[in-house]
Order: C-alpha cells, then structure tokens, then sequence
C-alpha cells in the first residue's frame, strides 16, 4: 500500500471518530450536527481517495476519482453553515442574508452530479518527468474547482469574524476548533487553485489533502476536551469585507501561486512537491499555535520588561487604546463589553466579568463577562444578602484586592460568580468601581495565562482603569437620567396643552347637554348644537393630528424644485384676509434641492403665523433673494413682535407658544424641516413693531 493511501486511510478514520464521538454529544445545536455531517462527509471523501490511491488500474482509479469528486461537492454547504452557526449568538441575523448562497453552494453540486457526473472527469494521463496521475477535469469538473475556491474563501472569511470578535475564555476555548477548519480550507483553496490553473487534479496532492485532514482532525480533537466550546456565544459584525483579511490574502495568494505554477510547469515539475508541501504545512500551522498561544505572548512580555529594562506596561499605549475602545460606546452594555475586551487584552486575563450595581434595590447584575452566560450568572449570582454585605464592604475599601482565599460572604459570592476555569494557581481580584462614594460596578479578573499573579505595576495600571470606567459609566447614568427627565418634562407639558384644550371642548359640550333637555323642540336650539359638536370634534381631530406629528421624523425627499413655485402655491391654497395687504416680491432663483411638501409646510406655517400676529389689520409681505450660496425666503409681518428672551429661549422649543389656541408646535416642526435640508433660520423682532423670519436653503454647487 502506498504512502498517500495509508495517509488517507488514517485521516478517514481519525475525522469518522471526531464525527462519532461529537454525534454522541450533539444534543440538537446546528453546529454540532454541522460538524458531524462535514467530518462524516470528510471520512468518507478520503476514504475513497485512499482507494484510489491504492488502485492500480487507470478505469478503477477514474471511478474512484469521480466518486470523491461527487462527496466532495457537498463538503462547502455542510462547512459554511458551520461556519455561519459555530459559537455565534447571532446567526439567525447571518442566515437571513446568507440563505441564498447557502441554497446555491448547496443545490449547485447536486445539479451537477446529477446530471454532469459523467463531465466531471473526462480521462487520466502520467504527468511528464514524475510519478504523478492526472485526472483531467470537463467543464463541470472545472466549475466544481470554482465552487470549492469561492467557498473555501466564505468560509475562512466567517472564521477569521468569528476569531476576531471572541475574547478571553471564549477564545481559548474555540481557537484550535477554528484553526482546524481554517487549515481544512486553506489547503482546498491552494488544490482548488491547482485545479483551475492545470484543468485538471494531480495524485501528487493527495498526500497533502490527507495530511491537512489529520492535523486539523488532531487540532479539533484538542479543541473538543475543552468543555462548552459549542455554547458558548459572539457576536460578530454583519458587515461582510471590513476589516477582512481573509479576502486580501487570498488574492495575493492566487496572484503568487498562479506565478509559481506557470514556473514549476515550465521546468517539469517536482516529483517530490507532496511531501515537501506536507512539511511547510506541518511548520506553519506549529508557527500559527505558537503565536497564538497567550502563555507565549505573555512570556514574551515578561522576558522583554525583565532583559531590556521596559516596564511591563506600555501605559501611553494603553490608555489610547482603552479611551479609543470606549469612546464610541453609547449604552451601558455595549460599553461594559467593549471594557472587558480591552482588559483581556491587556492583562492576558481570560476570565473577565463585570456586574452592575443597583443602588436602590442593592443587587448586582451582570453586565458583561468572557467566560460566563447570562443564565449562568442568574443561577450563580450573590443573593440580596450577600450583595447588601458586599456593597458595604467594597464602598469602604476600594482598591483592588485578592479574593482567592478570603472567608468572608461577599468574596465567597464572587468566587462563586465566577468561577475558575483552569485551577493552575491564577488567583482572582477584584477591582471596586467607585464614583462620588457609591459603588457602581464590580469587575472580576481571573484565569491569566499560566497563573500568573498580579504585579504591583498591574495593580497601579488596574486602579487607573478603575477611574476611567467610573467615570464612563457614571456619565451614561447622569446622560440617561437627563434624556428621562427631558422626556418626562416633554411628556408633563404635551399633557398639559391637551388637557386645557380637551377641558374647553368638554366645557362647551357640557353647556350644550345642560341645554338639550329644556330647548331640544326648538330647530334653531337643535340647528346651533349640531355645530357646536362639529366644531368640537374638528378641534379635538386637529389638535390630535398636530400632536401625532411629533412622534414622527420628517423624511426628505430633495429634489430640485423652483422655490417660488412654491411660494405661489402656498399663497394660491390661502384664503384672503379683510384688511390684510399681501405683497409679494420674488427673485429669479436656479432649482434649490428640497422636498416640495415638507418645505410648503413650513411656508404655510410661516404664513398663518404672520396673519394670526397682524390679527385684523397689517401687511404681509413675502420675498426671495440669492445670498451668496443660500436661497432665502422672507416673510415679514406688521404684527405684535417678540421679546429677545423669547426668541432665544422658547421660540423654536416644542409647547412654547404666546397664541392663546396654539400648541407651540409649528415652529419646532419647521426648524426640523430647515435642518433636515442642511439650512436654517434667522429671526428679527421688535415687541409691537413686527417680525421677519427667513429661511436659508443652500443651492447645489455650481460645475467648473
């Protein structure tokens, strides 16, 4: 028996085991039965590999390639929805926009099985100068090629997002379960690549698929003793390329290999390219476990502050860092995430947790962790008892502080809150988040790679992020309490206007029912009442419409319009007041882009509060003009005016209002309107002399 068969051999049993021993275990996660069936359909594609290797006959060696061939068309669906559901929380979100490609790597193989099996492999020659068959590819054997390239790179790009986003405990426990499948998919895009260029598959890397499939299996096999590893939950960006580094290497990747192979083609090849291809990839994957090993990254460190007189910190760096990681983060949660993140990082910690304290109910909740869930904290959270004791203790002494072997309640409950994952000798600290004398949040640090304990320059460097965070979090309480009380102010006075104006509806249907028993027989009585309750229902339906306005955004449409098209239809739609002058004086303006009904709103608006001000007498007058990149409306009454203080503090402020029926919401709506098409007002008023508003609009920049 040959080498290649042997190896196939033994990859086929070593991936049929993991696909046993994991079936046992799978309990109904998606991802497990993923990667049950993609090591079952692995065995059994190397397994007749290891056939064909083994056979001598040309017939029986093409029958054999055809049918891994026909196995091997299956193995990108199976493996991308692994690497769409594996210890992702949100996968649902990832299927909704992959589902498409999942059905098309799914039902593309099987189209051309059935009905191009026999195109697959057209025939077999002896390479020239070496030992090595050639199985010649047709047309659907090379569109399979392409299939298993595009696939290999989706599925190492959602490995890499996966990689990326874990953190901690999450980390160590999948890391050597995503570099087994990376390793997988590495090497089929470099035969898929092969294939493509040569039209056809060469014996010659089988022994390379082979050994890929048992170091992976043994990559995998070490990452199932790590327990949870199927559980436990990231959440990577949906965003698909950014920051990807998946696509860019891959593209110097077929650039550089496309290269070499013209090369190695032109000079005859080498008999012993399968072997030698083995051993580099046997060196870099122990080079890619060495440097991601954090017990190495973390004696890097040590061995460099201890030889080479560095501090062990690189504070300047980390501070950046830390403001620029948590910065950007608005909520709570978000923020205690990206906090825990950046701890593990700087710490090498794998276990990091913080819980939040609610001051009035005094209990902890869990905020954010690396290593635990939320159902694991609800069952191993601290009881009221223990978080009352633990409150009080840690507002008194707020430093960080060793809860290894402490005997009190509060460190006990922590301890068990948080639980040691490795029990190498890492002791667990707590560091109390304080802020104007009140305990905010408690973060626990433990599992650091190889046990290592926390330094004196690793308390310092602790109790200065111990400041930052309480200081971030203390501010996202203070801007939520005033976002509640803004809110709620908003809410008392919306409350008030509709009230006083449901109460003088409600008074005038009350007269009238006092009324209706005495005077019903009288038409005239009758005639009255009846327009009395139109009237009232027409207020309280526009008083509701003027109301509901507000809880919806304006949404812009901006295209290019005539402005004083619009000003004339406005003008056209309004009814002509006794003893109000109207005069008018238009410019000749170039299209402005703006949404014509919005902006008519806001004329309209304008326009009756002009009139209302003037009352029974006055005139109006309504202008446009060019001001250097702004198109401007005036509108200028002879009405009552307003004070300075009112036009700088309530004017444009929603339920401010000196109309005894208005709402004060017209103004508020149409600054929004202004601003949403990137201008904005400008007011002039004398108390009793008159007022004009304009309305700047900036006109779209002139070609050169």
């Amino acid at each position: 028996m040959s080498v290649d068969a042997i190896l196939a051999f033994a990859s086929a049993t070593l991936c049929a085991t993991l696909a046993i021993s994991t079936a046992f275990r799978a309990r109904g996660s998606p991802s497990r039965w993923a990667f049950v069936a993609g090591m079952a359909l692995l065995a059994l594609e190397r397994s007749l590999n290891g056939f064909q290797s083994h056979s001598a006959n040309p017939v029986e060696m093409l029958r054999w390639e055809i049918w891994q061939l026909t196995v091997a068309a299956f193995l990108p669906g199976v493996w991308l929805f692994f690497s769409l559901s594996y210890a992702r929380g949100n996968a649902g979100h990832f299927f909704k926009n992959w589902w498409w490609i999942l059905c098309l790597i799914l039902g593309l193989p099987l189209l051309l099985v059935s009905l191009f099996r026999s195109r697959l492999v057209l025939s077999v020659s002896h390479v020239e100068n070496s030992s090595a068959i050639a199985f010649n590819l047709g047309a659907a054997g090379l569109l399979l090629q392409l299939l298993l390239l595009i696939s290999a790179l989706m599925v190492l790009m959602n490995i890499e997002r996966t990689y990326r986003t874990s953190v901690g405990t999450v980390r160590w426990r999948i890391k050597f379960m995503l570099m087994g499948v990376s390793l997988l998919f590495i090497v089929q895009l470099f035969t898929a690549s092969q294939a493509l260029l040569f039209s056809s598959v060469l014996s010659s890397l089988d022994g390379l698929r082979s050994g890929a499939a048992i170091l992976a299996g043994l990559l995998m096999l070490r990452s199932l003793f790590r327990t949870g590893h199927f559980e436990l939950d990231v959440y990577p960006s949906h965003s698909v390329l950014q920051g990807s580094a998946t696509i860019f290497l891959a593209g110097i990747y077929l650039i550089i290999v496309g290269v070499f192979a013209k090369i190695a083609a032109y000079l005859g090849g080498d008999s012993t390219f399968s072997l030698k291809a083995l051993l580099v990839l046997v060196s870099v994957v122990g080079l890619a476990v060495l440097l991601q090993s954090d017990r190495v990254q973390l004696n890097l460190r040590h061995f460099i502050s201890r030889h080479f007189e560095r501090p062990l910190h690189d504070y300047q760096s980390i501070w950046h860092r830390f403001a620029a990681g948590t910065a950007s983060q608005v909520g709570q949660t978000e923020y205690c995430r990206a906090v825990v993140k950046l701890l593990a990082e700087i710490f090498q910690a794998l276990s990091i947790t913080i819980w939040v304290v609610d001051q009035q109910r005094e209990e902890l909740s869990l905020a954010a962790s690396t290593s635990i869930s939320g159902n694991q904290a609800r069952e191993a959270g601290p009881t009221a008892a223990e978080a009352s004791s633990l409150i009080r203790h840690l507002r008194l002494n707020p430093d960080p502080v060793e809860i290894e072997f402490l005997p009190d309640d509060w460190a006990v409950a922590l301890r068990r809150c948080h639980p040691d994952e490795f029990h190498k000798g890492s002791r667990r600290i707590c560091l109390p988040i304080i802020a104007t004398g009140e305990l905010q949040a408690v973060v626990i640090l433990g599992d650091r790679v190889a046990g290592a304990k926390f330094t004196p320059q690793d308390i310092d460097l602790l109790k200065s992020i111990g400041g930052h965070i309480s200081s971030g979090l203390m501010n996202m309480r203070l801007s939520q309490r005033l976002l509640q009380a803004r809110e709620h102010e908003a809410f008392q006075a919306m409350a008030t206007f509709f009230v006083h104006d449901l109460k003088n509806a409600a008074t005038t249907l009350n007269l009238m029912l006092r009324n209706l028993p005495e005077h019903f027989d009288d038409p005239a009585f009758r005639e009255d009442a009846l327009r009395g309750v139109t009237k009232s229902v027409a207020h309280i339906n526009n008083l509701i419409s003027r109301l509901s306005q507000l809880r919806h955004e304006s949404k812009i449409q901006r295209l290019p319009a005539d402005l004083n098209s619009i000003v004339n239809g406005v003008l056209a739609g309004l009814e002509n007041v006794e003893g109000i002058q109207v005069e008018k004086q238009l410019a000749e303006l170039p299209p402005v882009a703006l949404d014509q009904a919005q902006i008519s709103k806001v004329i309209t608006n304008l326009m009756l509060n002009a009139r209302e001000a003037m009352g029974t007498s006055g005139c109006l007058r309504i202008t446009t003009s060019l001001t250097g990149s702004w198109a401007v409306l005036a509108v200028t009454d002879t009405g009552c005016g307003m004070t300075p203080d009112f036009i700088a503090q309530s004017l444009f402020r929603p339920f401010q209002t000196t109309k005894k029926n208005g709402l004060g919401i017209g103004m508020f709506q149409s600054k929004m309107i202004v601003e949403a098409h990137g201008g904005r007002f400008s007011v002039e008023s004398t108390p009793g002399a008159g007022t004009t508003f304009r309305v700047h609009l900036p006109l779209p920049p002139t070609p050169h």
